[in-house]
């Protein structure tokens, strides 16, 4: 299993944290869902950080059960579309940079 992780690094425009955040899951998340073969879409908004940490408002979590099936995704209208909308929302909304991790996911039970 690997995780596709979308880092939004930066910070929300002064009185807009709820209009980003509403436009996210109103227009971003039905997109993001529709990405063929994911196994889950999780959309985090931060709440708090360590004093110093560097600022994410959002993290965008989307899992598939391999690489083939993520890069078709990301090869899908879907996520063409959700580009152009995240531009939309970046540009309104959004002042830093966003950047992409893959991760391979190991859980351990307690």
């Amino acid at each position: 299993m690997i995780t596709r992780f979308a880092l939004f690094e930066g910070s929300i425009k002064p009185g807009q944290v709820q209009a980003f955040r509403q436009a996210v899951r109103e227009q971003l998340v039905p997109l993001w869902t529709q990405f063929p073969g994911n196994t889950d879409v999780r959309v985090m908004f931060s709440e708090d950080r360590d004093e110093g940490a560097p600022e994410f408002p959002l993290i965008l979590a989307i899992s598939y059960p391999d690489a083939a099936t993520m890069t078709a995704a990301l090869d899908s209208p879907a996520r063409f579309q959700s580009k152009d909308v995240t531009g939309q929302i970046v540009a309104e909304f959004f002042d830093g940079r966003i950047h992409h991790h893959v991760t391979e996911r190991h859980e351990y039970k307690s």
